[in-house]
């Protein structure tokens, strides 16, 4: 995928150019006049220093109107001037800020994230960084934020933030979202709790929250997990001790500059109809499909038949996660070809589903038994 703005600034240049050496030569140009920018702020080496990462998004867009909050222009504004327009930061920590990326959330891919993971683990992995705090567009926002979260092997605080109004909207919520991410990831009692999604006071697991309104601030949700805290001002408060996801897998990423074609399709009624959508999706060479199904996971029974055959002969790994937004599908048990997405729903379960197939390779036990490590139980 080629992109329509510059990518600018990937941390340690070195380690990034020579994966990128390695990518397909279409990802090669798109990193072709990639640019290194970094700056340090602050002086003060008695604050927590964090690595800040920018990728774009709304949190900084720009518009000729201060009341738009549609058609502007989203990664128009780099770190440096998203940390000036928040002085506050500079007093709570020596931060380096990165231009990692300056685009639309939906230009982001698994390619750009996985190498986000590794320049991140790379940061944490200096005993003077204290936590990570990443800016991002919010349409995919929760698709980084789980990648983050099965990727990095670090008890160091993990931030995603965003914004629902550009920096140039009245009341933009962009700042504060930022000055409270800052501050979560230099919080000590943020250790320990996996990667995190902080917008609109609130605090929430990158495992679970979800987007759930195109436009309202408080669009952040895990309706069945719930949140994991709040802010007072620009000041942390946990509701629980810290704790992740139960036996949450974690994916070494290090090797890997791709993964495994993955796609989504949504069940429907007359859905039965349209069965050439799947073999065109496996002639395109996808190795899984996730299916968004009805209620707990339905489908049609004569698609739903013709379907896994045709997954079946062309060994491609099918999840099954719900299209309603939130709850699991009814697993199938372990005798069916289908694999259960349990409380994923179909845009997390399909980064997990990439990130199993690159770790198993088409083997769906194996693939089973990293969906299954979402299921609440202690058994």
């Amino acid at each position: 995928m080629l992109f329509t703005s510059v990518l600018a600034g990937l941390a340690l240049a070195g380690a990034a150019s020579a994966r990128v050496e390695d990518l397909p030569r279409h990802l090669r140009l798109a990193y072709r006049d990639l640019v290194n920018t970094t700056s340090t702020n602050g002086n003060n080496a008695s604050l927590p220093k964090i690595v800040y990462f920018g990728t774009g998004g709304t949190i900084a867009g720009s518009s000729g109107s201060a009341t738009a909050v549609t058609g502007y222009q989203a990664g128009a504004l780099g770190v440096q001037t998203l940390i000036d327009a928040v002085p506050e930061i500079i007093n709570i920590t020596n931060i380096i800020g990165i231009q990692f990326a300056n685009v639309a959330s939906d230009q982001m891919n698994t390619t750009l994230t996985m190498q986000l993971s590794r320049n991140i683990s790379e940061y944490l992995a200096a005993d003077d960084v204290v936590g990570a705090v990443v800016s991002h567009g919010t349409d995919t926002l929760e698709e980084t934020a789980i990648m983050l979260d099965l990727t990095i092997k670090s008890d160091k605080p993990v931030v995603i933030v965003g914004a629902m109004r550009p920096a140039t909207a009245i009341s933009a919520d962009g700042p504060y979202n930022l000055l409270q991410a800052v501050s979560l990831a230099t919080y000590p009692g943020a250790a320990g709790r996996g990667t995190m999604i902080t917008l609109n006071d609130r605090i929430g697991s990158a495992f679970y929250t979800t987007k759930t309104n195109p436009r309202s601030l408080d669009t952040f949700k895990a309706y069945e997990q719930g949140y994991l805290g709040n802010f007072v001002g620009a000041t942390p408060r946990f509701w629980y001790e810290p704790a992740k996801v139960l036996n949450k897998p974690y994916f070494d990423v290090t090797n890997f500059t791709t993964l495994p074609h993955v796609a989504i399709l949504y069940a429907y009624e007359d859905m039965a109809l349209d069965v050439p959508l799947v073999s065109a999706a496996i002639a395109s060479g996808v190795k899984g499909l996730v299916i968004a199904g009805s209620g707990d996971g339905g489908t049609d029974s004569t698609w739903n038949r013709q379907f896994q055959s045709l997954c079946a002969n062309a060994s491609v790994a099918m999840v099954v996660s719900t299209r309603t937004g939130d709850g699991s599908d009814a697993p199938d048990g372990d005798s069916s070809p289908t694999i259960s997405a349990n409380s994923l729903n179909p845009e997390k379960a399909k980064i997990m589903l990439q990130l199993s197939l690159a770790k198993n390779g088409y083997n769906i036990t194996a693939i089973k038994k990293d969906f299954d490590s979402d299921y609440p139980t202690l058994g």
